[in-house]
């Protein structure tokens, strides 16, 4: 294990508050390092790729960041066994990536890494971040950023497949939480975002009690009698 593998293995991930006034490298030189064509592969191995985005994912540039997080997306569909062999280095990334302090695009892309990822393993093994991922993706849900919302919805209708006995109890609180947003976003103006709400709604709706499921429809009834009819469907 070299340097920088010991440094990203050994040392807490610090939270990026500014950028450097100068690039080190270009991003045109930062790109061809994770684009991944077969000649790349050829050139890098897949764990000296890994351990140069672990590195970029801490970078003080937003920009490398971006690109990081989009990086290990593509070794998690390309490389799947690789992103096992190192899971908890890589969710300790893209949880870190989740809450990114000046960066929208950071997080987008750290959730869509963040669902790949989770449809690779099945959810399993997640350990405590699951908590983490499922508090943003909760709040993201109103976000103001259509990106947002949708690849919020997206990860947290999913994570409602993967809660299993351990996180029900969790799990079950965050979504009796989100039932407002939930109903809200049925009629969110982006058609994708409610596409991705429906689903979301669906996945969701085992965590809810039968009462109260008869409640939400009462109170959508009273909220908004258009909304009432859109509810069976999502159901």
């Amino acid at each position: 294990m070299d340097q920088t593998q010991r440094r990203i293995l050994g040392q807490p991930l610090p939270i990026p508050t500014t950028q450097p006034k100068k690039k080190r490298t270009s991003m045109v030189s930062f790109f061809s390092k994770i684009s991944w064509t077969v000649s790349l592969q050829k050139q890098e191995p897949p764990k000296n790729v890994f351990f140069i985005l672990a590195e970029r994912a801490q970078d003080p540039s937003a920009k490398k960041r971006h690109m990081a997080m989009r990086g290990l997306g593509a070794m998690a569909s390309e490389t799947p066994d690789k992103v096992k062999k190192y899971k908890k280095i890589v969710l300790d990334l893209l949880v870190h990536g989740l809450y990114d302090p000046v960066s929208a695009d950071v997080i987008h892309e750290s959730m869509k890494t963040l669902t790949i990822i989770l449809g690779k393993i099945q959810g399993k093994s997640l350990g405590s971040f699951f908590i983490d991922i499922t508090l943003q993706a909760r709040t993201l849900l109103d976000d103001e950023n259509d990106n947002l919302r949708y690849s919020a919805f997206v990860l947290f209708g999913q994570l409602a497949d993967f809660a299993g006995r351990k996180w029900k109890r969790f799990f079950t609180s965050q979504v009796k939480q989100t039932q407002d947003s939930l109903l809200t976003h049925l009629q969110d103006r982006n058609p994708q975002v409610a596409k991705a709400c429906k689903t979301t709604f669906r996945a969701c709706s085992p965590y809810l009690k039968e009462r109260k499921e008869y409640s939400l429809q009462s109170e959508a009834d009273q909220r908004n009698p258009k909304l009432c009819r859109q509810l069976p469907a999502a159901m």
